[in-house]
């Protein structure tokens, strides 16, 4: 036997890879949030009694995500045919914001839902639109101002694209979409832009529909293009009275772009599918990622490693559990607002959206294939229930999901190999606290910490010491001016 043959015959066949379920409350995230909520909620009502310093959708999320993933407040029930094996599946929060688990599902149901039913085999550019610090407060707190400044940059970038496409008609339109993100890679408040836009012009000629590449965008027309945005931006917020004329004048003279930032590097080739993919799900990251977020200290110090070292060399951030809360609540987004928009042939009403991404996945100039006709209900299992098919739709989408993810199909039967169904939706208390008794789980979920009052020693302090108190650390004859001076 050759040594490449005894290689081979004494690595045996890797054994398949068998879906486990995932335990959040083992997770420094939930564990902080588990551990402090209360402490964090009391302290922010102390601070602040006469209004709701947090908003009720921070507080719903950060609830939720105590409930995700937990057996004790709801599971479904997996069975396989074959061998009988079962499993259980805990319940998702769903959440927008704290939650990495629903929030990594939802970037790669974003993603995979771009590729395969929207973008057609064209050319993507990534366009990132960073502004001055002074201008991201205003936009993190008026919405309306944040989309009037998106509509700017999207009209400068549909004036480029128009200016290196000679050959298109004036009927050509761009396409693409924008991820808004209010959050920074080091858990900080950053609004910004990520536009993934097709790298030219769609236009209806009489062939059919025609794509028109964009050529010769080089580093200085994206300067250029650079200096067109920032000339209007700083125009709409003198409109708005949110900067004074002076002060826009002064910052049209900063150097260096003045804070601002249009970066146009990456660029994704027609036949990329993949690396679109990639791109798509990093626009659509959560706002932090659980892996980086470990204990140093428990319940008392938290270390975040940072994707890349800041400009000062730094690595990771250490947070107090408190500072970790104050940093998540305001990047938590709030309800009712896209986290990403359609624009051009893409947007919803447009003319040329039905043939766009009707060849989503192919060649701009390939035939469209013709899809079969719809099942009817005779041949498409009329016995099946109406509540049963949406359950079985709803967990072949979940695996699918979760097979994207991890490249683990979760219902495939570890024992047997055979296809396992959902076979049940559990939401009351007392039947699921005996099964979980019956296979070892815990039946009650993780204890939530009450907030904890003031020490005693504060409260028996002896009050005839007060005037030594003021003595040592005397009130200040003035107060001191501590706002923000732009």
């Amino acid at each position: 036997m050759s040594l490449c043959a005894a290689k081979h015959h004494h690595n045996p066949t890797p054994e398949p890879r068998i879906y486990q379920r995932r335990r959040p409350e083992r997770l420094a995230a939930y564990q902080a949030v588990q551990h402090h909520l209360e402490i964090w909620l009391a302290q922010q009502r102390e601070a602040s009694p006469d209004d709701d310093p947090v908003p009720r959708y921070v507080e719903r999320d950060l609830r939720k995500f105590l409930e995700c993933g937990i057996l004790a407040y709801g599971c479904a029930r997996a069975r396989c045919d074959e061998c009988g094996d079962d499993f259980l599946i805990a319940y998702s929060c769903k959440g927008r914001g704290i939650c990495p688990s629903c929030n990594t599902k939802r970037m790669v149901q974003t993603a995979a839902h771009l590729v395969e039913e929207i973008f057609p085999q064209v050319p993507v550019r990534q366009w990132v639109l960073s502004l001055p610090k002074r201008l991201r407060y205003h936009l993190m707190q008026d919405a309306d101002l944040a989309g009037r400044l998106l509509r700017i940059a999207l009209r400068v970038i549909e004036r480029t694209l128009r200016e290196h496409c000679p050959d298109a008609p004036s009927s050509a339109r761009y396409g693409g979409v924008t991820y808004i993100h209010r959050f920074g890679a080091a858990l900080n408040t950053h609004l910004h832009y990520h536009s993934c836009m097709i790298d030219g012009l769609f236009a209806q000629t009489e062939s059919g529909l025609r794509l028109y590449q964009a050529i010769g965008l080089s580093g200085e027309v994206i300067r250029q293009s650079q200096e067109r945005i920032r000339k209007r931006v700083l125009r709409l917020f003198v409109r708005r009275g949110v900067l004074s004329e002076e002060d826009a004048q002064q910052m049209q003279a900063w150097e260096h772009g003045g804070g601002f930032s249009l970066d146009a590097g990456v660029r994704i080739e027609a036949t990329d599918r993949q690396g679109l993919e990639r791109l798509l799900r990093y626009c659509a990251r959560p706002i932090f990622a659980g892996e980086r977020l470990n204990w140093q200290e428990k319940d008392e110090l938290l270390i975040y490693q940072l994707p890349k070292p800041k400009h000062d060399g730094q690595t990771q951030l250490r947070l107090t559990p408190m500072e970790f809360l104050d940093r998540v609540a305001l990047l938590i987004p709030p309800p009712r607002r896209h986290r990403h928009r359609y624009h051009g042939v893409l947007a919803p009403n447009a003319p040329l959206r039905k043939a766009v991404t009707a060849r989503a996945g192919l060649p701009v100039g390939e035939e469209i294939p013709e899809m079969d006709s719809e099942p009817t209900a005779a041949n498409s299992g009329a016995e099946v229930g109406e509540e049963q098919a949406v359950a079985t739709l709803f967990a072949s989408l979940w695996a699918m999901l979760l097979a994207r993810i991890y490249e683990i199909n979760p219902l495939v039967c570890p024992s047997c190999g055979g296809e396992m169904r959902i076979i049940a939706f559990m939401t009351e208390q007392e039947p699921i606290k005996q099964i979980l008794r019956h296979i070892g789980e815990p039946d009650i979920a993780p204890a939530i910490t009450p907030a904890r009052g003031p020490p005693d020693c504060c409260l028996e302090q002896d009050q005839s010491l007060a005037w030594l108190y003021d003595a040592l650390d005397p009130a200040p004859e003035f107060e001191y001016d501590q706002t923000v001076s732009w």
